[in-house]
């Protein structure tokens, strides 16, 4: 039965540790006309649970790091606050009503939008119900990919990006059964036996079914990405170079997790990658300094994301917009607290104001401080906009 408190005063705890995917359901939650509470994790999760009483909803992706994932995370929501409906999703598993709470729904990644704004209004009550525009839609299809395997995609249809991540998807999966029937040719022609070919399948169907997940996981984000630089967008020619920009930071942070084999990353290399586009190394308009480390494959690529967002901006309207202008990205480990203090400084630039309106971009690098388990602080001095990021080095290198 739906709640007969407010539909401003029903509050969605959304727990996902991808930043992208996270911001994406927060927006799906308030345009169901419901307040979003944002945790990272399951521990986060609790907390907030402890601490207030107007949660009447559990939006949680399945797969997560800490002490417990997301469907553990349900079955504690359930046992202890029965009623609090729950709705968990993944793009890896696939759930049977034996295998989640009772009155819980399952759904896989990427999300229809539409979709999961009418779900949540089904278990919780009516809200303030917004539809993409067919025009903003057309646009989201057409920056993601111009065609899905040959055929042109329907421009004008609110699903469109819905259908175009389908078929690449459905691509996705051909391309890797056919590559295990190939896998299967190579290791008969190579005369390994029976017993070495199975202990090869097994290895194979654990690499392609983290291939799927990555996969699936990234097809998401973009559509994240474009949904996200839509919303704020002053014209759609503005949202679409956004989006394009965005698409462009992410492909690099995953060029770089490449090379590392997706361990962990340089964060020296993550910030000299990030940055290079914009302004040339050594040509004195840019400094960068600071002990390298490795960090984990989710930190590059928040990192990365904030880095290419920071960059824009001062390309536009800070300093690296006038000749004199010149950026300083110092960090530091405080080794006795063990948290890293990093701080991004504009010079010479033109006087700074502050926005008169949160745009995506700023949402975005504010949101970093939350996925790490730190603090964002962003400073819009007359001088020149400071960006300072604190965070636990636990949550920036991999643990042992």
């Amino acid at each position: 039965m739906a709640s007969s408190r407010p539909a401003s005063l029903r509050a969605v705890l959304v727990v996902e540790d991808e930043m992208m995917l996270r911001m994406r359901a927060v927006d799906m939650v308030e345009d169901a006309g419901f307040t979003p509470v944002e945790a990272v994790n399951a521990d986060d999760a609790l907390a907030i649970l402890e601490s207030r009483t107007d949660i009447e909803l559990l939006f949680t992706d399945i797969q997560m790091p800490g002490s417990m994932d997301g469907l553990k995370l349900a079955y504690a929501v359930h046992q202890r606050w029965p009623r609090i409906k729950i709705i968990l999703v993944s793009g890896q598993l696939k759930l049977t009503d034996h295998d989640k709470p009772a009155d819980s729904r399952f759904f896989g990644k990427p999300l229809d939008v539409k979709q999961m704004i009418a779900e949540m209004q089904d278990m919780i009550g009516n809200g303030s119900l917004k539809i993409v525009p067919d025009e903003v839609a057309a646009v989201i299809a057409k920056v993601s990919h111009p065609k899905a395997n040959g055929m042109p995609i329907r421009s004008g249809s609110p699903d469109s990006t819905q259908e175009f991540l389908t078929a690449e998807n459905d691509s996705l999966r051909l391309l890797l059964e056919q590559a295990g029937i190939d896998a299967e040719v190579l290791l008969a022609q190579a005369g390994i036996d029976a017993k070495e070919r199975e202990a090869a399948d097994k290895l194979q169907k654990l690499i392609l079914e983290e291939l799927h997940h990555r996969i699936k996981n990234t097809l998401a984000t973009v559509s994240a990405i474009a949904s996200q630089s839509l919303r704020t967008a002053t014209s759609l020619e503005h949202g679409q170079h956004a989006i394009e920009g965005r698409l462009v930071a992410l492909g690099r942070a995953h060029d770089l997790l490449l090379q590392a084999r997706w361990a962990n990353a340089s964060l020296d290399q993550t910030i000299h990658g990030a940055t290079e586009p914009y302004v040339t190394i050594g040509s004195g308009r840019i400094s960068i300094a600071g002990p390298d480390i490795r960090i984990t494959s989710g930190a590059v690529i928040a990192l990365a994301m904030t880095l290419n967002e920071l960059c824009t901006n001062t390309t536009k309207f800070g300093a690296l917009s006038v000749p004199a202008g010149r950026i300083e990205i110092v960090w530091k480990i405080d080794e006795a607290t063990q948290r890293l203090h990093l701080t991004w400084s504009e010079k010479n630039g033109p006087t700074v104001h502050a926005p008169s309106r949160e745009s995506f971009g700023t949402r975005l690098i504010g949101t970093l401080g939350q996925q790490l388990k730190g603090q964002v602080n962003l400073a819009y001095d007359p001088t020149g906009f400071v960006y300072v990021l604190d965070v636990p080095m636990a949550s920036l290198v991999a643990q042992a």
